[in-house]
This record gives structure tokens, C-alpha cells and sequence, in this order.
């Protein structure tokens, strides 16, 4: 498994780069076949491809900067590790709080409504991030516990004491852990997840995102949206949506923040969930002039 797709001389083109690459010109294509957004008065190409430009910076800008600061001791010693996005390191969570800044101040620039443009948006988002996740496969990034870790170990919380103790087990009864999935990767061990684990199977928790999210696509793109809720419901939906998802990924992920022993995705998820309940009830109390 490589991180690039080709390389010429000290030039790669990674797999991790393509993915967004991709992600921005299929998101435009996406937007501009929305028929909600042209009767909402979304119909200049010129100003989607503004939009997706100014939103997809800001996202960018929002998920480094918040990555960052979930590692700040590493990137306070090594701080020219902060511009190479190209490496990985970007936080979903943080993407949609930067986008969500990006999109407000575009549409204020432009007077327009913000959950207009958000309700574009959230669509080819979350098309987006499912392409996104094969660049963390490709990183070896965003991986998950060792494919013979007891469900019950991963459920409560406890991998940290479980794997020390597995380690201090004789080989035989190591063997007594039998794989929960045939499906485990083994990653190369100049990656995050090798150098971590190496020579492990591990569950690729980017690709359950990877396929969460392309169900979410299709659930918002196919039906929530022909159901032409009002202005800002269609965000709102993608945010409960996502937070669902991640909770379901983070289960099985190695590297989330705790926070008091709880991962800081099911708090955030958790408070993604209220609000986009709220922002619902709002929305459709009070109909939104475009």
C-alpha cells in the first residue's frame, strides 16, 4: 500500500491530495444538478464554484486547525509539520465549524441566505468525505484496534489496560484471541497505524466512515432532499446524520481524545445531535425568506 499514486523525481501526487481534489470537482458537479437550490435561486454555476471555493478553504483551514490542537505538544516541537496538510491530518469535526465560519462570511458578502447555501452544500459534503476517507487509508491513518481486540474490551472503553496486559501474555494465550472480522489491514510500518501496531490487523475504521458516509449520501441526496423541507432543515439533518456516524466509527478507532475517560466525538456528537434538534424545530416553526 502506497501514499501516492505516481512519483516523478522529489514530485508524488498523493492519494491523500487526489481524494480532495476529487471531492471538489464531483462536489460542484453535485451542487449544480441540485434542482431544491435553482428554485431556491442557486442557479449561476459561477457562484457555486465561489461558493465550494471559499466554503472548502475555510473547511480546510478548520479541520487543520483543529487537528492541530488536538496535538499541540507534537506540532509545538515540530512546527513546520503544520503546513504539510499533504500528510494527513485534517478533523472532521473542526471542517464543518470552519465551513460552517467560511459560508456564513461568503454569504454575507454576497447577501445571501446562509442555510440556502448550507443546504447545498451538506450534499456534496458528505460525498466528499467519503472520498476523503481512502486518503486516510492510503495514509494509514484514522485506523482502528487490532482485529482480534473482544468486543466487549472496544465497547467499554478499556483498550489501553486490555492491550498492555495482552502483551504480557505468553504466545499462547495471545492465540486464544481469535479475529472478530477477516477483513483486518495490515499497515506498512511507516505509517501511523504500522508504526503504532506493526504487523497487526487492524480494523479500517476510515473505510466503515468511508461507507457510512456514502449511505448518508445517498439517504440525503435521494430522499431527504426530494422531501423539499423548509430552509435549513436539509443542514440540520446532515448534522444528526454525521454525529451518528462518528459515533459508530469512533467505537472502534484507536487514536480519539478522551475526555474524563468519555471520546470527545460522543460529546461533540452528542451536542451536534441537540442542536440540529432545535435548529429543526426552529425551521419549521419559522419559515426562512431566501
Amino acid at each position: 500500500m502506497r501514499s501516492y499514486l505516481f512519483k516523478i523525481g522529489n514530485f508524488e501526487l498523493r492519494i491523500y491530495s487526489l481524494m480532495y481534489i476529487l471531492a471538489f470537482v464531483i462536489g460542484i458537479y453535485i451542487a449544480s444538478k441540485d434542482i431544491v437550490a435553482k428554485k431556491r435561486g442557486i442557479k449561476d454555476k459561477k457562484l457555486i464554484e465561489d461558493f465550494a471555493f471559499w466554503s472548502m478553504i475555510s473547511g480546510l483551514l478548520g479541520a487543520r486547525l483543529y487537528y492541530v490542537l488536538l496535538k499541540f505538544s507534537y506540532y509545538m516541537d515540530n512546527p513546520l509539520s503544520i503546513l504539510r496538510v499533504w500528510e494527513g491530518g485534517l478533523a472532521i469535526h473542526g471542517g464543518i465549524i470552519g465551513g460552517l465560519i467560511g459560508s456564513y462570511l461568503y454569504a454575507k458578502k454576497n447577501k445571501l441566505n446562509l442555510w440556502v447555501l448550507t443546504d447545498v452544500a451538506v450534499g456534496p459534503l458528505i460525498f466528499g468525505q467519503f472520498l476523503g476517507r481512502f486518503g486516510n487509508l492510503a495514509n494509514g491513518e484514522i485506523h482502528g484496534f487490532p482485529t482480534f481486540t473482544p468486543l466487549k474490551v472496544i465497547l467499554s472503553g478499556k483498550f489501553n489496560e486490555w492491550w498492555y496486559a495482552y502483551q504480557n501474555m505468553s504466545l499462547e494465550a495471545q492465540n486464544k484471541f481469535r479475529e472478530l472480522v477477516p477483513w483486518g489491514v495490515v499497515f506498512p510500518e511507516d505509517t501511523p497505524a504500522g508504526l503504532e501496531f506493526p504487523g497487526y490487523p487492524l480494523h479500517p475504521a476510515m473505510m466503515y466512515e468511508s461507507i457510512l458516509n456514502l449511505i448518508g449520501f445517498i439517504l440525503l441526496w435521494f430522499f431527504f432532499r426530494k422531501k423539499e423541507y423548509n430552509i435549513g432543515v436539509l443542514s440540520m439533518i446532515y448534522l444528526i446524520m454525521y454525529a451518528i456516524i462518528r459515533v459508530i466509527v469512533s467505537t472502534f478507532r484507536v487514536e480519539d481524545l478522551l475526555v474524563y475517560g468519555i471520546r470527545a466525538p460522543y460529546l461533540i456528537s452528542i451536542a451536534m445531535i441537540i442542536f440540529a434538534i432545535i435548529g429543526i424545530k426552529y425551521f419549521n416553526k419559522k419559515k426562512i425568506q431566501i
